[in-house]
Formats: structure tokens, C-alpha cells, sequence
């Protein structure tokens, strides 16, 4: 019975997490288009000399991780949801894309971090040309290789829990949408990337409920 317990908490505190990572992640795109609005460099916006604009990246980069951290828990919140019956090739496609999603978060935000090191000195020349290489070498980490393995596991997902039953059609049609926008769209359209922690908000809302939802099973007399 303890263990029947377990099982059934396990999706409900992984259901929280994501939606903490949905509103962290959402949160840090939000300080980070609001500071960088187009992925402008500093040569074209002057951002780093603006106190006001480098706080609001920083704030940014300090949500990142906890982001990650709990999307970690969200991967496995989605797991337990679709059970032991998962496809063997789309859960490696699975795994693998929310792995390297967290891993090129967490590399755009160190080079951001690093690019704010820097703009601590004044000067030009060289330095102005490394700040504009770390601008948008953070940049496309996010926009492009972070949003594109967000896209797979977005895909992946929701292909899992259409053909296992366990989401219902219009959660994998979206899955489906979202994994289109974050391919195609993201590197043209300002603020499109939001629309994959509005996603996982979803999902870990629908995780939650369903949590909620299922009744213990009957104990088996030994």
C-alpha cells in the first residue's frame, strides 16, 4: 500500500515542478526580450551601459538553472504519466532532446553571463567585437539550438502520449503546433519561444489533474 502511495504522489509533485518550470523559463524569455528586444548587439543598443537592462538579464540568467532543474523533474513527470508502455525509439528521442535542451539553456546562459563579465571594463576595438561574438553566440544557443531541441522533445511527447492514449487528441495536436512554431518560427518572430514553457504548463496542469483524478487500486491480499 505504501508503495501504491507513492506512485500516485509521484506525478503530482512532478506535475508542480513543471508548472514551476513552465513560469521560470517563461519568466526568464520575458526579462530577456524585454532587455534584448530583437537580439539587437550592444554596438546597435548600447544594453550593457544600461544598469536597468543588465539587471533584468542577470535576474534572467539567475532563474536558468533552477528552469533546467526542474525541467528534469518535468521529463519525469511526463514519463510516469505515459507509464511503462512507452515506444523505445520515440523515449530515446525523448530523453535525448531534453537533455541537450537543458544543456544548451544552461550553455546560452553561461555565455550571457559571461558577455555581462566583460562589460564590466570600458573600452573598444577587440573587446567591442568579443562582446558582440558573445551576444550572439548566446543568442543563437537560445533561439536556435535550444528551441529546436525543445521542438523534438515537444514532437516526441506528445507522438508518445497520442499513440499510448494517455493524452487526449487537442493535448498532442497542440504538442504537435508548438514543435512547428519552435522549428520554424522562433528564429524570425519576436517572443515566439514562450510558447514552449506555455505548453509545459499545460501539459504538467493536465499531468495534475489526471494525478488527481485516479483512485488507488485494490490491495492484493498476500
Amino acid at each position: 500500500m505504501e508503495r501504491t502511495h507513492q506512485v500516485l504522489r509521484t506525478p503530482r509533485a512532478a506535475g508542480l515542478v513543471g508548472i514551476l518550470f513552465a513560469l521560470l523559463l517563461g519568466g526568464a524569455i520575458v526579462l530577456m526580450r524585454l532587455a534584448l528586444p530583437d537580439g539587437e548587439s550592444d554596438v546597435e543598443n548600447g544594453w550593457l551601459t544600461d544598469p536597468s537592462r543588465r539587471r533584468a538579464v542577470q535576474t534572467a540568467l539567475d532563474l536558468v538553472p533552477f528552469a533546467g532543474i526542474f525541467f528534469l523533474w518535468f521529463m519525469g513527470a511526463v514519463r510516469a504519466r505515459i507509464g511503462e508502455a512507452e515506444d523505445q525509439f520515440l523515449a530515446t528521442v525523448f530523453l535525448g532532446s531534453g537533455l541537450l535542451f537543458v544543456a544548451t539553456l544552461f550553455g546560452a546562459a553561461a555565455a550571457a553571463g559571461s558577455l555581462l563579465v566583460t562589460a564590466e571594463g570600458s573600452g573598444a576595438g577587440p573587446k567591442a567585437e568579443l562582446r558582440s561574438f558573445g551576444q550572439h553566440f548566446a543568442y543563437s544557443l537560445l533561439t536556435t539550438y535550444s528551441m529546436r531541441m525543445a521542438a523534438v522533445f515537444t514532437f516526441s511527447a506528445s507522438s508518445i502520449g497520442h499513440r499510448l492514449g494517455v493524452f487526449p487528441r487537442w493535448l498532442s495536436l497542440l504538442g504537435y503546433l508548438v514543435a512547428l512554431t519552435l522549428l520554424f518560427v522562433t528564429d524570425n518572430v519576436a517572443w515566439s519561444e514562450l510558447v514552449f514553457p506555455l505548453w509545459a504548463l499545460i501539459v504538467s496542469v493536465f499531468i495534475l489533474v489526471a494525478s488527481f483524478r485516479r483512485r488507488p487500486a485494490p490491495a492484493v491480499p498476500s
